[in-house]
Order: structure tokens, then sequence, then C-alpha cells
């Protein structure tokens, strides 16, 4: 494919993908899908002189759970800006950054020909694809809220890119290793350049093995750096705090490897509901998704031969296998990466196996009208930020009466990270869950009174009489009936109750 086809191709699936990240875009506050709260608090500690801390926590404890990146490229934005005005910055920067990542998507697709295209079907095609992938409504809805998965998307492509270009090796080394510092699953990625340049190193032209010296030195460098501060830090964390703030160490140690029995038969459950949804005949929906699985599996096995992105995807999805949590939001930072593979793999039993291709090009139209049909929905019912929209309501009612307590006050309660931005009130989580195999074990009301006590916790904000936190708080009156008292009753059940000491 010429040059300048490739680009065009991928400047299309840019300006597509921004147009419609743009229009995505919401007023809704900071803190709402609690990760992006997390980021932001970081962020502001970082261009307050803080450093890498969680100012939210009483003592200011160093963080430990994620890598430093994203909040580092945050820090100018919250550092000149009021929350409000950066959260809008912010999101733009993420619309900005999804677009760059299909744009190289597409772009790199179309130049090498990954699918493996008639050569009248390559200028539109992957373009297409990737543009399909990047405006899904879960991809919006990461994309709208401050998440890193933008910026670890944008890297992803960057180093396949190079990887699959042979770029020099300390480019890709230098973007995986920028990768791992945004999110730790940057693992996979130097996992997988390394399997695809030790494959190269076994067939012409064959890739000398000391290139892979500088593909591992800079993630290596990285993650040694990044290690020494948190074993220097972990131990500011609350233990009760261990999956929220912790180490990733903390989860693999609560819940083992547990996690693979659910997560596995889990794992194209999202991407099953984005396309057959709509089917209402069980059985018929567990064929289809059968078939859609095996032709995606086929389409990876393709990719490792053709891309890095095949042993990335690879080493991925082995990750998401032993963590212990849903695999749902992880997957749409790689969904045009999936849709290709799938692409690639349908296209290529069309070519391979004639008597089918009827078949597959129905099975193809499918996929793709169910798609659809889920997507106008979506933005018919702006889906990718429902709950935002919902949970942002609920605490602009709350955080004015919040704002009213002392400085001095320290709030348990949900989205604290989100309490503290708008109030600037210290706060700390109210729920508290552990794993225990693949049990998730809550605290005795004991324990969770001890741990209110460690934190200094003077007040208790209760944002939904719905909530886990609500579970917890009835256990914790139930066993000590003169913890708190109430301050302050908004409508359905929310409550702002004051912590009595003593006994």
């Amino acid at each position: 494919m010429a040059l300048a086809g490739a680009v065009k191709a991928g400047l299309a699936a840019a300006a597509v993908t921004l147009a419609v990240g743009l229009l995505a875009l919401n007023q809704a506050l900071v803190g709402v899908f609690y990760d992006d709260g997390l980021y932001a608090g970081l962020a502001t500690a970082l261009a307050s002189g803080l450093g890498y801390v969680h100012p939210n926590l009483p003592g200011l404890p160093g963080a430990v759970h994620y890598p430093p990146l994203y909040p580092v490229v945050l820090a100018p934005i919250f550092g000149l800006l009021s929350v409000h005005g950066a959260a809008i910055v912010a999101k733009v920067l993420n619309a900005l950054l999804g677009a760059g990542a299909a744009g190289l998507i597409a772009w790199h697709a179309t130049r090498v020909d990954l699918l493996g295209l008639p050569e009248r079907h390559r200028r539109w095609v992957p373009a297409a694809l990737v543009c399909a992938a990047a405006v899904a409504i879960p991809v919006l809805a990461t994309q709208t809220v401050l998440f890193a998965e933008p910026l670890f998307a944008v890297l992803l492509a960057v180093a396949v890119i190079a990887m699959d270009q042979q770029q020099s090796p300390w480019i890709v080394g230098t973007v995986a290793a920028l990768a791992l510092m945004t999110r730790s699953i940057g693992i996979a990625i130097v996992a997988g350049v390394v399997c695809f340049l030790l494959m190269r190193s076994t067939r012409p032209p064959r890739t000398p093995w000391r290139a892979l010296v500088p593909v591992v030195i800079p993630p290596l460098v990285a993650a040694l750096a990044w290690s020494l501060w948190v074993s220097t830090h972990r131990r500011g964390i609350d233990p009760e705090l261990a999956l929220g703030y912790g180490t990733y160490l903390a989860h693999l140690d609560q819940a083992g490897l547990s996690a693979i029995a659910v997560n596995v038969p889990d794992m194209s459950r999202p991407l099953e509901g984005l396309t057959f949804g709509w089917i209402g005949v069980r059985w018929l929906y567990e064929i289809l998704s059968m078939l859609a699985l095996g032709v995606g599996l086929y389409g990876l096995a393709l990719l490792t031969r053709r891309s890095a992105i095949g042993f990335v995807l690879i080493f991925y999805f082995l990750v998401l296998a032993v963590w212990p949590h849903p695999p749902d939001r992880f997957l749409w930072a790689v969904l045009p990466w999936l849709v290709l593979a799938w692409a690639a793999g349908l296209i290529e039993i069309a070519r391979r196996w004639p008597r089918v291709r009827l078949a597959a090009a129905v099975f193809g139209c499918l996929v793709a009208g169910g798609y659809v049909y889920y997507e106008a929905r979506g933005f018919a019912g702006r889906w990718w930020d429902t709950p935002a929209r919902a949970i942002s309501a609920n605490f602009t009612e709350l955080l004015p009466v919040v704002a009213t307590l002392p400085k001095s006050a320290v709030m348990a309660t949900d989205d604290e990270a989100l309490v503290w931005l708008y109030t600037r009130r210290q706060a700390v989580p109210m729920y508290l869950e552990s794993f225990h195999g693949s049990e998730v074990v809550r605290p005795t009301p004991a324990a969770h009174r001890a741990y209110l006590d460690r934190m200094g916790v003077t007040h208790i904000l209760l944002a939904s009489s719905s909530s886990p936190s609500a579970i917890e708080l009835r256990g914790l009156i139930g066993a000590y009936p003169r913890l708190l008292s109430a301050l302050y009753r908004w409508p359905d059940g929310r409550w702002l109750f004051a912590v009595n000491r003593g006994p």
C-alpha cells in the first residue's frame, strides 16, 4: 500500500475518532469512577510540591498502586487550573490521545496490510474497523473520564509500530518502559515484543539477538526504579486499604490464582455483549459466541506472525486471566487491535477455504450489524456517561454540606478522592474488602472501627443507602450504637454522621 494512502487512512481514522470523542465530553465531576479521582489527586499533589503521595489520606502516604506517568502528565493541568477547568482540559487531552492511537493503528494496519486484504479494499477497511472500535461506547466511557487508557493506547501503538517496522530497538524499549510506567499491564508489551523479536531471529531476514538488550534495558530500569519506590513506601498504606491503595501484589497474595477459573471463561463476554447482546435465544447466542471466539483466536494466531501485537495481546490476556477482577475495563484499551485480529481471522478463513466464503461473509455481516445496533442504541441514550452523570448529580448535592465541616475533618465515604478534590477535606474509603481466594471478605465491625480510629475519622458520609458501604455501616451501628451522631439527612437515605470518640 502506498505510503500516502496509509497516511490518509490514519488521518481519517484520527479525525473521526476525535470528532466523536469531543462530542462525547461531559461535565461530570472528577472521581465518579474512583480511579479518575485518585489520578487527579496524585496530579494535584505533584503540582503542589507534595510529591507522589495520596493527598486525600491522613499522613499523605506515598502512592504505590498506580505507576506515575499519567499523573505526571496531568500535573501541569491541575497545577494551573481549577478542578473544573482541569477536568475539561484533561478530558480533551484524553480525546486527542484516543484519536492519536486510532490514527496510528489505522495507518500501520493499512501500510503493512495487517489484515491480508485484496488491494482494492486496503484503503478503507482497516481504517473503518479501527474507527468503529475507537468510538465503541465502552471505549468512550473510559476516555471521557480521567483514566490512563488513552495514554497507554498511544504508547502501545508506537511500540508495536516501531517493532514491526524494525526501528531502533532503543525506541521500542523506551516506549515500552513508558507504557509500563503508565499501567503495570504494560509488562505485556515488553514480553510481547521480546517474543516477536526472538521469532524474528529464527527466520530471514534475521534480527540479531543483541537487539534484545536495548529492548529490555529501559523497561528493566523503569521497573527497578518503580520497585524501589514501592518497597520504600508500601508500609505507609494501611492494611485495610491494600486492594485500593496498596501494591498489585496484594491482590495476588490474597486471591492467589483463584481468578483463572472465573476470568478465562469470562474473557470474551464483554466483546460478545457488543455484538450479540440483541439475541434473546440463549443457545443461539452461545453458538455464535463460540464461533466468534474461534475466529478471534485464529486471527490472533495469524497476527503473531505478522506483527508484535499478536504476542502482546497473548501476554495481555495472560495477565487478565490471573487478575482477580472482571476483565471488562481492561479490554477497551486494546479493542481496535482485537477487532483487527478478529477481522484478520475471518478474512483468512474466507481466503483459505472458498467453500465457506459465503458463510464467513454472512457471519461478518451479522457481527457488524449487531455492533451497529448496539452503538445506535448507545449513542441515542448516551450510555457512555450515564453512570458518571448519576454519580456526579448525587455528589453535587452532598458536597456543599461537606464543605462546611472544619478543615481538620476526616471523612469516611465512597469516592473519597472526589470528596477531597472538591472540598479539600481529607477522606478515606468507607467500604472495605479483601480477598480470601475467590471469596470477597468484609471486615468485622471491630476491625472496621479499629480502621476508622487509625485513620482519625471524624465524620462518615453515606452517599447512597443502597451501596455496599451502607451494609458495612449498618453493621457498625449495630455493634456500636453510640458510635455515630446524625448531622444531616438528605432524601433517599443519605446521611452525614459525626463519629463519637470513646467506648
